[in-house]
């Protein structure tokens, strides 16, 4: 069953994508916030069909550690669904991205036109310099950006090495740093054609203060957004259940 239903999700997924990429060209023309509120929806539809085919509703905890306005989201990322999530979780966010993911025809067009921050992963001290600068009027319109500070996703129970860019930001900016930790990989792995049913967890932590050192700043947002991650996996109970959560009912 579980085999079957993953199937029917990809097989809907991929297709409801590429429309929606072909469709959002007609809003090229008119102004960012519409393509926001596009793409909004996009993701509404695609959590829609993970309920609906995969059992995998979603629960968010902490929403009342995200500030308003100007603000660096830092999130554990396991899995496809945590560059979704916050097309929903907040208004308008700005995602730090590699700058192969806005090449492709369409998609790339509609990444650009929102205002997401692309980098060259191996562009060294001058890509960290670039992202700093691309940060500054993002923020300064007081949107927030999301930032994957490992760069790439990981295996539950897999660490990677913290990328300084997350810091650099909020040190160069002065704005709030959230963590947030995530069991999305128990359910939707990275590569993994199986999606198991159940309830994902986007545990947003409070702040971490900008004015810390840089070392010390990414040493304390790994050991925060480890440890919860780490409690989200062993505490009793979580992920179970199937819980459409605030995101469906349209708050």
């Amino acid at each position: 069953m579980t085999f079957l239903r993953s199937m029917l999700f990809n097989l809907l997924f991929l297709p409801f994508t590429a429309l929606a990429c072909i469709v959002g060209q007609v809003l090229l023309l008119g102004p960012p916030a519409r393509i926001h509120a596009y793409a909004r929806g996009w993701a509404r539809g695609v959590l829609w069909l993970l309920w609906t085919t995969c059992g995998i509703g979603v629960r968010i905890e902490g929403r009342e550690h995200l500030p308003r306005g100007a603000a660096v989201i830092a999130s554990k990322h396991q899995s496809t669904f945590d560059a979704i999530i916050w097309l929903l979780a907040v208004d308008c966010p700005a995602y730090v991205l590699k700058q192969e993911l806005i090449r492709p025809p369409l998609w790339g067009t509609l990444v650009q036109r929102c205002g997401h921050i692309a980098v060259e992963r191996k562009g060294g001290v001058a890509a960290l310099r670039g992202l700093v600068r691309a940060s500054e009027p993002v923020l300064a319109a007081q949107r927030k950006i999301v930032i994957f500070p490992e760069g790439t996703r990981t295996e539950p129970g897999q660490r990677a090495r913290y990328h300084p860019g997350v810091a650099a930001i909020a040190e160069a900016c002065r704005v709030p740093l959230v963590p947030v930790a995530t069991d999305s990989g128990r359910f939707w792995r990275r590569r993994a054609f199986h999606k198991q049913p159940g309830t994902i967890t986007v545990s947003i932590l409070p702040p971490l203060p900008a004015n810390l050192p840089r070392a010390a700043l990414m040493e304390r947002l790994e050991a925060v957004i480890e440890a919860e991650t780490a409690r989200l996996y062993d505490s009793p109970g979580s992920g179970s259940g199937h819980e459409r959560g605030a995101l469906f009912r349209g708050q």
